[in-house]
């Protein structure tokens, strides 16, 4: 059961998409008196019927909540919310928080922390997260945060419905480069999974055996046991993970590596062939991650006869 803190505070979300709706549900499911408002309306709607409340603007959310979370697309996104038109910069008051759930640049991240906190003394949470849709709707997702300690320990209601594990990495944008390294090694292990498991079916293996014969094992994650089966057999359907998602974090990591100096010789190859399968899949817009074996399964090695 919800404790007395929990039921008092009252959460505005902002962005109902794949990864935010469950989370809604989570914190609806803990308790939480919820406020929503998405870009789309119609994607918030059947949050209603879970007991949401929906705003009529994000300005009018921020006023009526204690914490406003937002889980949105891209940096450019977040920044419009914030600072755009009726962002809610112009609402947000001293002292509220304001955690940001999305996976965006880390310079940008620290640049609107503060940009925010001398607007109008609001925190800055940054705390973009993993684990993928099982995880949002089991509560059990890992938080990578960063901002100021009291602040992220006032952010408890909100953090204890949504994860297993908050870990404050330091100061505002800490918390994005800690999901950074998280999508480096993620999309490196789904390009490696794709490109094994076509190596197995073109060596005349089952590879639809392969995720449960290696799990335990060295070669196990959690990424082969979700997208491994779906990879294999040719399933890409519901869209658990967007393939320009990934595409759009890990063209972030090479270029974050590249201004600090750091060899990335891995996670660029990785956004290469994202950029590659992107190109080649005809399916749609953003279409899910498990279709890159699409790629390897149609190309050749050099010199080998088709």
């Amino acid at each position: 059961m919800p404790d007395a803190a929990t039921r008092a505070t009252t959460v505005g979300f902002i962005g109902t998409g794949l990864i935010g709706t469950p989370m809604v549900q989570r914190l609806l499911e803990c308790g939480l008196s919820v406020t929503l408002w998405n870009r789309t309306r119609e994607k918030a709607v059947p949050l209603v019927e879970h007991g949401a409340t929906l705003a009529d603007s994000p300005r009018a959310l921020a006023e009526s909540c204690d914490i406003v979370c937002l889980c949105l697309t891209n940096t450019a996104a977040v920044h419009e919310v914030v600072f755009g038109h009726d962002g809610l910069a112009g609402v947000l008051r001293t002292g509220q928080l304001l955690i940001d759930l999305s996976s965006i640049a880390p310079d940008t991240t620290l640049e609107m922390a503060e940009r925010l906190a001398t607007a109008c003394g609001a925190h800055w949470i940054d705390a973009p997260v993993s684990g993928g849709l099982p995880l949002a709707r089991a509560g059990r997702l890992i938080v990578f945060a960063g901002g100021d300690a009291h602040a992220i320990a006032r952010a408890a209601p909100v953090f204890d419905a949504l994860a297993q594990r908050v870990t404050h990495m330091g100061g505002h944008g800490a918390g994005q480069l800690a999901k950074s390294c998280n999508q480096m090694i993620v999309a490196c292990n789904l390009v490696t999974i794709a490109e094994m498991l076509a190596f197995a079916q073109r060596a005349g293996i089952d590879a639809t055996r392969l995720p449960a014969a290696l799990a335990g094992g060295f070669a196990d994650s959690l990424p082969l046991q979700i997208f491994g089966p779906r990879m294999a057999a040719g399933i890409d359907t519901p869209r658990i993970g967007g393939l320009g998602t990934f595409r759009k974090d890990i063209d972030q990591v090479v270029r974050l590596a590249g201004e600090c100096g750091a060899y990335a010789p891995m996670a660029t190859r990785a956004a290469e062939v994202m950029l590659e399968a992107s190109r080649h899949d005809h399916v749609g817009a953003d279409p899910d991650v498990s279709r890159i074996i699409a790629l390897f399964l149609e190309a050749r090695a050099p010199g080998h006869p088709s």
